[in-house]
């Protein structure tokens, strides 16, 4: 929430620029050091839970870094999957309600809300499917390729759009 408020304070294109490099170095270390991994401690798990949560307000997209966060406590598929589920469900409801705040939604998008659950509750069946045939490293790698990806689209994006 803390995030989402000073949204419309901070530069936007700074922060995303900082984050895909992150996202790009981070990435790249778990894939190519494999026994990488950090211990799920409470700090560490309060560390990426406040960044990501923090970023998640203030540019929309903080999942990247719960996602690296996950994948450093060399989680198993299903606890990843579930505490990443939560965690989204209780980081978008409350900046759902400050972007509101913040005039950044508007009363005439709330008819999309139905539609968007629609989709999450397909989209979580299809996963699940997926995922029931993929190894926990294969979904490890998976997960830092895809981080990768979208750090290095966030960069090119940020600098050259």
């Amino acid at each position: 929430m803390i995030g989402a408020y000073f949204s419309k304070y901070i530069d936007v294109k700074k922060l995303e620029i900082g984050l895909a490099i992150f996202l790009i170095v981070t990435s790249l270390a778990f894939l190519l050091i494999k026994n990488l991994s950090l211990k799920p401690t409470t700090v560490n798990s309060l560390l990426g839970g406040t960044f990501s949560g923090l970023m998640a307000g203030l540019i929309g997209t903080g999942g990247s870094i719960r996602g690296i966060t996950l994948a450093a406590f060399n989680l198993k598929t299903e606890v990843f999957i579930a505490t990443s589920a939560v965690i989204d469900l209780g980081v978008d409801s409350s900046r759902a309600v400050v972007y509101y705040m913040n005039g950044f939604v508007h009363y005439h998008d709330l008819y999309l809300i139905p539609f968007l659950i629609i989709a999450s509750i397909i989209g979580t069946y299809i996963g699940k499917r997926i995922l029931a045939k993929v190894s926990q490293q294969t979904f490890k790698n998976m997960v830092l390729v895809l981080l990768l990806i979208t750090g290095i689209f966030s960069i090119s994006r940020a600098l050259f759009f």
